[in-house]
């Protein structure tokens, strides 16, 4: 089948590591069900594995894509769920230590078609499109359980999302908007800043500005390049929530503003099965689209993969038969 794979890890060029052409059929093993994948989207996850960050040497070739949508053997449109826990694994799936992600020990979804586990497989709402059902698996999942499951924000409170037209902070504005939160965002363009505007902020900032007040909740996923703006910009007693550090680790903790000022850090990763079927649900109910930036198809990954190295999006990369 035709899938787009990394053929080795490649820290300083991931380019020079992605593949595409023919690769074996997925191995269904029990409990597990094929996936005919319609959509898939890009995830900076996937360019981390072409750098060969969280998959070991002897895992490659690795077909790439952590999320999608398709369809089952029996006609049934589904949503991928892409964190498969251990065998036995029973609670929290994120917190299970043996966890993986589709890409990290078995092929991912960038393909003609997948095996997954079969409660992976969660009906797609006929109100999405494929190629936005394909976006919820990993950033709408992640934005959703670091807003709804370990913020601890109310609706009426205010939320600062750095880093506008990113996958997961598009999610998060979306989202927040939805719920009846003030949504601020930061963007490194007035393009950027317009792209949150039609999720729904109600204010968008340049990177690093002063902000008129201070705000309840931080949204973080750049790391570096934001960090220190995400702590002085928050109100005493108030929380960052962060899944992400695209831009490398902070510099600095910035303790001193964190414990004078109570300030809670609270780590976020991706979401549970559970997670992703209340996402799904709320999503239909709110009538929420995911944005999608830019559509290709398969054959033309390459193209979307530079866009996103480059910094060069606008909602979703979204690869589409």
């Amino acid at each position: 089948m035709f899938a787009v794979y990394a053929s080795a890890p490649n820290p300083d060029d991931p380019l020079s590591a992605l593949e595409q052409g023919e690769r074996p059929d997925p191995e269904v093993a029990d409990g597990w069900v094929e996936v005919d994948v319609r959509a898939a989207s890009l995830n900076m996850h996937d360019v981390f594995t072409l750098r060969g960050v969280g998959i070991s040497e002897d895992r490659f070739p690795m077909i790439l894509g952590c999320d999608g949508a398709g369809v089952l053997d029996d006609g049934t449109d589904v949503v991928i769920h892409s964190v498969v826990p251990s065998p036995g694994w029973v609670a929290d799936e994120t917190l299970d230590p043996r966890r993986t992600l589709l890409t990290e020990l078995h092929p991912g979804t960038f393909a003609q078609r997948v095996a997954i586990p079969a409660r992976n497989a969660l009906a797609k709402p006929a109100s999405l499109s494929w190629a936005e059902a394909a976006c919820m698996g990993t950033a709408w999942l992640t934005a959703y359980r670091m807003l709804f499951v370990r913020s601890g924000l109310r609706p009426g409170q205010t939320m600062l999302v750095q880093g506008a037209s990113g996958g997961v902070a598009s999610a998060l504005t979306a989202l927040g908007a939805a719920a009846g939160l003030r949504v601020w965002v930061t963007g490194t363009s007035e393009d950027k800043r317009a792209v949150a505007e039609g999720q729904g902020a109600d204010a968008t900032f340049e990177p690093g500005v002063r902000l008129p007040e201070r705000v309840d909740g931080v949204f973080e996923t750049v790391g570096r390049a934001t960090w220190s703006h995400s702590v002085k910009s928050l109100k005493p007693g108030g929380v960052i929530v962060i899944s992400g550090a695209t831009s490398g680790d902070a510099t600095a903790a910035e303790l001193q503003h964190v414990f004078f000022r109570q300030l809670r850090v609270v780590g976020s990763t991706m979401g549970t099965r559970d997670e992703l079927a209340d996402l799904l649900a709320f999503c239909e109910q709110k009538q929420i689209r995911p944005l999608v930036g830019t559509q290709l198809p398969l054959e033309s990954a390459r193209e979307g993969f530079e866009a996103m190295i480059e910094g060069r999006t606008a909602g979703k990369i979204v690869f589409a038969r």
